[in-house]
């Protein structure tokens, strides 16, 4: 694993873009711009919780840990409604097919957690997640993929179950997409001054300027990293143990077979001998 430095980092690295949703003062700032940016409009009071964790029901059900968890209080028509929103840059994904599947996952653990024991299912609180990718998920060059239910038979009848999820891939054309939004994840991948094009871009760029110049966010760095090494070494290990027993085992397997075929190979001797003690016999007694 080859280390960058930390200025070198992007917003689409999970470190840096954690470190900046974390950084007092400045991770609301970002994600309200964020959003702002991407869904087109402003937002009033928002609730930002980095690194949300989502635990499995049991010890051998999986978890689910989000990059940042967003809620927005809203009034409408005098009715408090609260607005979920999950932000996920995503650089590695080893699997774009498993993409819906992992999104679906992320509903379903929000979910599971916004509505309290008895309690009206109206109460269930509108859910965006936002996965932002330096790859396109589905092929199409498009920057935007907004998904929602809806009913096959009558695509414009009226479905909506409060699940938003869009896809947005940094380098996509198709569509016609906003320039604002472009200047933006183009930034995200590429976060130097040169591609922070407008002044909201430079404003989000100073912010990440005062994050990446603090101590305690070099020092962390310097120790996930760390972390990352470790983690890699260990994984290292154990494919080299897996091998390793692999390979054993391989071993066992054809020392066995071997067994197995030279004790077949005695016993048809051994009945081949036998075979030939009894012709011998029958031809000798031809001849009493």
């Amino acid at each position: 694993m080859t280390k960058r430095k930390l200025e070198d980092l992007n917003l689409l690295d999970d470190f840096l873009f954690s470190s900046v949703v974390n950084y007092p003062g400045i991770g609301e700032k970002f994600i309200r711009e964020l959003l702002r940016v991407i869904l087109g409009r402003n937002f009033g009071k928002l609730t930002v919780i980095p690194q949300k964790f989502y635990p499995g029901s049991d010890t051998d059900k999986h978890g689910a840990r989000l990059d940042v968890y967003i809620e927005e209080d809203c009034i409408d028509n005098s009715e408090h409604d609260i607005r979920v929103y999950d932000i996920e840059p995503d650089k590695n994904i080893k699997d774009v097919t498993v993409l819906p599947q992992r999104v679906r996952f992320y509903h379903a653990k929000i979910d599971a957690h916004c509505l309290k024991s008895g309690e009206n299912y109206q109460m269930l609180k509108k859910v965006m997640v936002i996965l932002i990718t330096p790859y396109d998920p589905f092929g199409l060059n498009r920057m935007i993929y907004t998904i929602r239910n809806k009913c096959e038979e009558v695509p414009s009848m009226p479905y909506d179950d409060g699940a938003h999820t869009i896809f947005l891939y940094t380098k996509g054309t198709e569509g016609n997409p906003p320039e604002e939004l472009k200047q933006l994840l183009c930034y995200m991948e590429h976060t130097t001054e040169g591609n922070a094009q407008n002044d909201n871009l430079r404003n989000i760029q100073q912010m990440v300027n005062i994050v990446k110049q603090d101590k305690e966010v070099s020092l962390e760095y310097m120790k996930f990293f760390e972390r990352e090494e470790m983690l890699i070494q260990q994984g290292r290990q154990e494919e080299q143990v897996n091998t390793e027993r692999e390979r054993q085992r391989a071993e066992k397997e054809k020392n066995r077979a071997e067994k197995e075929k030279n004790r077949a190979d005695q016993e048809k001797e051994r009945a081949d001998r036998l075979e030939e003690e009894l012709r011998c016999l029958k031809e000798s007694l031809k001849h009493v």
